[in-house]
């Protein structure tokens, strides 16, 4: 045989070897591909069980912060979640929910800290009035008019009021008081006692040895005005509860 004849069947023979590699990989393709769908498929099954349904990334902490003490122990047992719990599988909305069930919580955010912990971040309520009901007991009120627990003594700095009745202790007339202290200016707050609250259209203080029947918790800044001209009287008790009629006796 020839040199040319021998090179051309080596050349054939080449050509034919590739061309039955490419059909065996063509026909390899489908079967390659249905086996990595397959993988994949159980892969991703594997690991939502894993996520879901077991519990290696499920709560075994749950991390309260804001508060401290008993009021924080107070806060973590208001949190059911089973330990174990997939964390996926928590509601952090209900938790907050069942949370916010203390009255001396403000607000609360709940979140999930990977892999294996519950973070429940809690913004406690603060005294902007202390309110000696009925009874004489010591009741703090927070800003929003919510009594949210008793004290033996007032906290420093922080204002007493006294309820008459029952009526003075509704979330509405803890807002009338609430409101004349906070709008009172700090050259008339200063000498001010004797702060009392009856319902929500009544509210009364002393103010330079002088009774001023406030009222209720409509037009503050109508009300200090008016007082502010009547304080020029000798009248010994204002009544600005009407402040475009008021009253002096």
């Amino acid at each position: 045989m020839s040199p040319t004849a021998t090179r051309a069947s080596g050349v054939s023979a080449t050509s034919a070897s590739r061309f039955r590699d490419r059909a065996l990989a063509r026909r390899r393709r489908p079967w390659l591909r249905a086996l990595g769908a397959v993988l994949t498929t159980a892969l991703l099954a594997g690991a939502g069980w894993v996520v879901g349904w077991t519990d290696v990334l499920g709560v075994h902490d749950v991390r309260v912060s804001g508060v401290s003490g008993a009021e924080r122990e107070a806060v973590r047992e208001l949190v059911t979640v089973p330990e174990g719990t997939p964390l996926v599988r928590v509601d952090p909305a209900a938790v907050e929910s069942d949370v916010r069930e203390r009255v001396t919580v403000a607000e609360v955010s709940v979140r999930r800290s990977w892999p294996r912990a519950l973070s429940v971040e809690v913004v406690p309520r603060t005294a902007a009035i202390v309110v000696k009901n009925p009874r004489g007991r010591l009741q703090v009120v927070d800003a929003t008019g919510v009594a949210f627990g008793t004290v033996r003594k007032a906290p420093e700095g922080v204002p007493v009021v006294t309820a008459t009745g029952s009526a003075a202790m509704t979330p509405e007339a803890l807002t009338t008081a609430l409101t004349l202290l906070r709008e009172l200016p700090e050259d008339l707050a200063g000498s001010v006692s004797a702060v009392t609250v009856s319902s929500a259209n009544l509210a009364t203080f002393t103010l330079q040895d002088r009774k001023v029947v406030w009222g209720g918790a409509d037009e503050p800044r109508l009300k200090i005005r008016v007082l502010r001209s009547l304080l020029t009287t000798k009248a010994s008790t204002i009544d600005v509860s009407a402040p475009m009629t008021p009253v002096t006796r």
